[in-house]
């Protein structure tokens, strides 16, 4: 979804994470016409991780983790019940979300460029206006939010680059922030219709082939947003909803709409007293399996949830990240799941005070005081959302540093660094194939290789125009949205 999150505004993803036993959470997409899952299970250590302060920090107990041959049961039933439904493939060329097929922001397999250019690429297209959502990838076809002629637009191209339509709403409202835009909000697809939010208010279902399912407006039904900067916050869908988060000063809600008809399907509060701009979130839920039942895990007002994903209701909950009470401290970088652990960034990294976050998701009710695992108060990301690579999570620090971080004891395995600049990084990170891709907002778009737990920087690729949004990984090349054109690069580019 952009990297939009901040523009300063921002948010967005969307991941299934199914339990302990799995490496990743299972991800179920349409490829090539059929569902596929991705499913790894991995080998469950039980031994718990060593916490940081932990006089201040309160350790588990062993009544909080699950029994692990339950776990394991659990995770084969799903694998075995996912087997049968769905054809299980290991084809991850669709990239439905803003994060990717796994929410991740990563892929592991294919073979993707280290030079490339303005005037050094496969092809490029000029977009219809201004925007930083992030393109998302479907069977062959790309779908990107987008100003067109001062209103609200669905563009589809295709793999070469050419337009194969645009559905086109009403009447734009353009961004505040010089990296913001009235097309923040990433799309989201299910394989049957591409789901599309503006920051006009305009909540949209199209089909593939570019007719509107339906539409609906959010602001006239619920009120304006009042957000300092830009919405950033992505649609998300679970089996049943697509489902929109607001976190703002005022009434903040989670609201879930039926995927066919747009009908509102249930829509819960969520308000909490915070120091002034806390409550402004500009994250996209996650859509986790939290005790075998889909949830919704939701990252904002100093507050990390789980909802049911059925009625909306909070079914656990964990506070305490502020205790000094900073002030402007929005939540803008979207948490990453690995394993059990909720890998929160928040604090002001750019004004040098990050704060970084382990949180266990086992248990129920309110866990602040016994699910705090690890927290870093020397580390951390303000914007760009981290990727999650190999059980490691990544960090693209604000102003280029990088780091790559155990989510289990939150210590430092790798560091690394971009060139200074004077420009911040605002897009999040893409992880493919073992290459490190980070552009900056001047347009410099860096590769680095994080092979073997080592950081090595190979490239620096200027694009000649402003990049806010993220990287997108699709078919052994890397799309990347300008302010004015998308690029497509690869390894075998034409002169």
């Amino acid at each position: 979804m952009l990297m939009q999150r901040w523009q300063a505004g921002r948010g967005r993803g969307c991941s299934r994470h199914l339990c302990r036993t799995m490496r990743r959470p299972p991800q179920f997409m349409l490829t090539h016409g059929r569902w596929s899952a991705n499913l790894r299970l991995r080998r469950f250590s039980h031994r718990r991780a060593p916490l940081y302060n932990e006089d201040a920090i309160p350790s588990h107990t062993s009544k909080d983790f699950d029994n692990v041959t339950n776990r394991l049961f659990f995770a084969a039933a799903w694998l075995v019940l996912f087997s049968a439904q769905f054809a299980i493939a290991a084809d991850a060329a669709d990239w439905p979300s803003w994060r990717g097929p796994l929410a991740t922001g990563s892929v592991e397999q294919g073979s993707y460029p280290v030079e490339f250019g303005a005037d050094n690429y496969r092809w490029r297209t000029p977009l219809p206006g201004k925007g930083c959502s992030t393109p998302i990838v479907l069977n062959g076809t790309i779908y990107l939010t987008s100003a067109a002629d001062g209103h609200d637009a669905l563009v589809s191209y295709d793999l070469a680059g050419a337009e194969k339509w645009r559905a086109v709403f009403g009447q734009e409202n353009p961004g505040k922030h010089r990296n913001g835009s009235g097309s923040n909000a990433s799309p989201v697809t299910d394989g049957k219709a591409v789901f599309v939010f503006f920051k006009s208010g305009t909540f949209a279902a199209v089909e593939t082939d570019g007719n509107v399912r339906w539409k609906t407006d959010l602001v006239e039904r619920f009120g304006k947003d009042t957000l300092f900067w830009d919405h950033g916050t992505s649609p998300v869908l679970t089996d049943k909803h697509v489902v929109m988060a607001r976190m703002h000063h005022g009434e903040s809600w989670l609201a879930a709409f039926d995927k066919q008809t747009g009908e509102l399907a249930w829509k819960v509060a969520r308000n909490y007293s915070t120091p002034t701009e806390c409550d402004h979130g500009y994250t996209t839920p996650l859509v986790i399996q939290h005790q075998g039942n889909e949830s919704i895990l939701v990252w904002g007002a100093e507050h990390l949830t789980i909802h049911h994903a059925a009625d909306g209701q909070v079914c656990w909950s964990c506070g305490n990240f502020n205790p000094d009470r900073n002030a402007l401290w929005p939540a803008i970088a979207t948490p990453v799941i690995v394993d059990d652990m909720a890998v929160i960034a928040y604090g002001r990294n750019d004004r040098g005070t990050p704060r970084l976050h382990g949180i266990r998701l086992t248990g129920s009710g309110d866990v602040t005081l016994t699910n705090h695992v690890w927290k870093r108060d020397d580390v951390g990301t303000f914007v760009p959302t981290p990727a999650v690579y190999q059980g490691r999570v990544i960090l693209v620090r604000d102003r280029g540093q990088v780091a790559s971080i155990d989510p289990a004891t939150g210590k430092t395995i790798w560091e690394g660094a971009f060139p200074k600049h004077r420009t911040n990084f605002y897009a999040s990170p893409l992880i493919a194939a073992d290459k490190l891709y980070a552009p900056r907002e001047d347009g410099a778009v860096f590769v680095a290789s994080i092979a073997n737990d080592r950081f090595e920087l190979l490239s620096e690729n200027r694009m000649a125009e402003s990049i806010i949004a993220s990287p997108v990984a699709v078919s052994n090349g890397i799309l990347l949205r300008g302010e004015q054109h998308l690029f497509s690069v690869a390894s075998a580019i034409r002169e």
